[in-house]
């Protein structure tokens, strides 16, 4: 991953000098367990205890050698006595690059939980604040009706919630460890020094492996990271729509002495955003790569290492960056009731035509003439730009079944949101006894009889 988008923790993680640290920790692991079955001498394991790899060296042997894993080795015990004889002793060189990657694997996997984490605090205290402000729903990017922006942000936090347990669960399938051998047979290797080293450096046994850690949890690990950016980049979507100048209810930060472009001053992009759509495609496009890791020949080529030297620091290192992205964006988002309520009154009250619907249904008319009669009235302030609350009362169709006073009891908008608290409640924003829904209150959001002009 560039510079550009590769936080300082993460980048540590996927760096070479934690990655040899990794090989030579489980190295040391083997010979440890090898030891405590008399096979290594005591004085010997505290030898190799002070084992250290020559990074200028190792990349000076593989020049020859085109091998990393017999560089890295060599460079060690270059530096050591007799004892060197039993590094490496009855492994392969997956035993140690997987084991040593579910290492690195799992500390990339600690650093996204807590990414997850904040970005869950931040939609969680957004939510809340904006249970009641009314917004318009849209479906087909047209107006349906109305909900909260609230309701919005906790159906997010509750899809984070599900990406959340998702990377939990992918995590514990690639912190597996394996120590069998050439072609997994324990031949040269039993299964008691495999379980020691697994235990020692806190990672659980692959019950069954061939020469690699199977790429099945791999894929697994990668498409997870992928479904987790697929929601980043919905959510950042819905920002960058709302924040489109003809609706403008919300705008990401946009910092002092910032710049939209370098020919129009006056603008004000949601480039964030923006960048956190480009990113998940990458993200997404890895986890196809990953897929196709799993399939190898026999029981192991490496097709599959040289792409995941790219598709796994890459993919941990971009979602890392695009969630600290959206936690920025959501914690310091300007929100604008003012013109979400303007929005919601844009469409004239043609918003309430189910509501006028059933009232008819409910009174005696038959479905299909209800329709015809809100279908007319609504299509007709579609057309000529009238007021929709205006137009039904003048109707002689919509007078025969209901009078002003049961009309104007409809247009209230308070009936989109009287479940919201129940919405709130079932994910744990809201605790105690369980929210009535809200009735016709004082503060109702009564539509006026004549939005519009004069009856």
């Amino acid at each position: 991953m560039i510079e550009r988008y590769s936080r300082a923790a993460m980048k540590k993680v996927w760096g070479d000098e934690n990655k040899y640290k990794k090989w030579l920790d489980v190295e040391l692991a083997a010979c440890e367990a090898w030891g405590e079955e008399g096979v290594i001498p005591a004085e010997d394991v505290a030898l190799l205890r002070g084992s250290k790899y020559n990074h200028k060296r190792m990349m000076e042997i593989f020049e020859t050698t085109r091998h990393d894993v017999t560089a890295f080795l060599t460079s060690i015990t270059e530096t050591l006595g007799p004892e060197g004889r039993w590094l490496h002793l009855g492994l392969t060189s997956s035993d140690m690059l997987d084991t040593a990657l579910a290492l690195q694997l799992g500390e990339a996997g600690a650093l996204l939980m807590e990414d997850m984490d904040q970005a869950l605090d931040a939609l969680k205290g957004q939510a809340i604040k904006h249970k009641d402000t009314m917004m318009m729903g849209r479906t087909h990017g047209m107006h349906a009706e109305p909900m909260t922006f609230g309701l919005k942000l906790a159906l997010w936090w509750d899809e984070m919630r599900r990406q959340r347990d998702r990377l939990a669960q992918a995590l514990e399938s690639v912190r597996v460890g394996k120590v069998s051998g050439a072609v997994g047979t324990h031949a040269t290797v039993p299964p008691w020094i495999e379980e020691r080293v697994c235990e020692s450096l806190g990672l659980d046994v692959a019950p069954v492996s061939n020469q690699v850690v199977q790429r099945d949890r791999h894929a697994h690990f990668v498409q997870t990271l992928a479904l987790i950016a697929a929601s980043l980049e919905k959510f950042a979507t819905e920002i960058r729509g709302m924040q489109r100048t003809e609706i403008s209810e919300l705008e990401e930060p946009f910092g002092q002495g910032q710049t939209g472009s370098s020919s129009m001053p006056h603008k004000r992009n949601p480039e964030l955003a923006e960048r956190i759509c480009g990113l998940a495609r990458l993200i997404r496009g890895h986890s196809i790569t990953a897929l196709e890791n799993v399939a190898l020949w026999g029981e192991r080529d490496i097709s599959h290492s040289s792409a995941e030297r790219i598709i796994l620091p890459d993919s941990c290192l971009a979602l890392d960056y695009i969630l600290s992205i959206f936690t920025r964006i959501v914690k310091d988002l300007r929100v604008f009731p003012e013109r979400m309520w303007a929005n919601i009154e844009s469409s004239r009250g043609l918003i309430f035509s189910q509501q006028v619907l059933l009232a008819l249904v409910d009174k005696g008319a038959a479905r299909e003439e209800a329709y015809k009669v809100v279908q007319r009235n609504a299509m007709r302030s579609w057309d000529e730009g009238e007021d929709f609350p205006m137009l039904l009362r003048a109707d002689p169709d919509a007078q025969a079944y209901l009078s002003q006073d049961e009309l104007d009891d409809i247009f209230d908008y308070n009936y989109y949101t009287k479940y919201v608290d129940h919405t709130f409640q079932r994910i744990g924003f809201i605790t105690g006894a369980k929210p009535k829904a809200r009735g016709k209150a004082k503060d109702s959001k009564k539509r006026p009889a004549a939005a519009g002009g004069g009856d």
